[in-house]
């Protein structure tokens, strides 16, 4: 029997419910984050004065504070912080299997991944970045408190298949990324859009979400196993007979993604659902600064 869908009002209704805890959490896990110095603070244009340094050839005479070098034998350059704020765009991956989660009462994967990219939105906003949201979804990069709704909102929109693909075509070169899913689909789609990202200069972070009956493979005996958009089905007698050949796809798999990560300058970083959000928030973060 087929089902018609909800209508439009009433799915419309169901995410605007979903975004303002969607919100508070997030707020609430990057208010436990103390940053210290901001990352961004590096030699550049800008109007903050940064620190002084000691002059050396090819400095203009304009840049030489004359005060600060009365008092010393050498001329000093008074440097200023770096302001011009770049792109970080964030993509999180819509499929219907980051639905799935292995327990009662643990966050699915889809849930977990929302939360910490909204978190770190919330950092890199906080920090005058301008922070966007890749894929079909996408929310152009903007600075402000009024790009979280924008983006939180993007981020619950459902999509039908089982694994979204990143798409950072649009991002400008120069600019971060950061990419939040189980990577369980293709894996080419993973490659080809980090690698061209890589191409024309955008860092980033690959972070894989993983609930840990994901990682152990605790079943045994006669098992039915379904995607969670219904598309595949498979079952067997002794589901334990695959454990060890399970394990090995996914140790390559993960392997694939730190290889990808290792040969572009990017970061690879994996989180299970069972752990605090708080380490991959900071992981993540932190990750982006790395890449510079």
């Amino acid at each position: 029997m087929n089902v018609a869908p909800p209508p439009l009002r009433e799915s419309a209704e169901a995410l605007a419910a979903a975004l303002p805890p969607l919100l508070a959490r997030a707020e609430a896990l990057a208010a436990t984050v103390v940053l210290g110095e901001h990352g961004r603070r590096r030699a550049g244009m800008g109007d903050e004065f940064w620190q002084y340094r000691a002059a050396m050839p090819g400095d203009p005479a304009r840049s030489i504070d004359w005060r600060r070098s009365a008092r010393s034998d050498s001329p000093f350059v008074r440097e200023r912080e770096w302001q011009a704020a770049q792109s970080v765009a964030i993509w999180v991956d819509p499929g219907r299997a980051m639905a799935f989660t292995g327990a009662p009462g643990r966050a699915e994967k889809g849930d977990r991944a929302r939360l910490v990219a909204l978190a770190l939105a919330v950092l890199l906003l906080r920090g005058g970045e301008r922070v966007g949201l890749a894929g079909p979804e996408a929310v152009a990069p903007r600075a402000g408190r009024g790009q979280l709704m924008r983006l939180g909102a993007a981020m619950l929109a459902p999509e039908a298949q089982d694994h979204g693909a990143p798409d950072l075509g649009t991002l400008p070169q120069g600019a971060r990324a950061v990419l939040v899913s189980d990577f369980l689909g293709a894996a080419g789609h993973v490659e080809a859009a980090v690698t061209a990202a890589a191409d024309r200069g955008i860092t980033g972070a690959i972070l894989q979400v993983l609930d840990p009956v994901e990682e152990s493979f605790p079943f045994g005996g006669r098992t039915v196993f379904e995607s969670v958009a219904g598309a595949l089905r498979f079952e067997t007698r002794q589901a334990d007979n695959l454990r060890d050949r399970y394990r090995a796809r996914l140790a390559e798999r993960k392997a694939a993604l730190a290889h990808i990560a290792r040969h572009t300058g990017w970061q690879y970083g994996c989180h299970h659902t069972d752990a605090a959000a708080l380490t991959p928030l900071i992981w993540s973060y932190h990750a982006l600064e790395r890449g510079r």
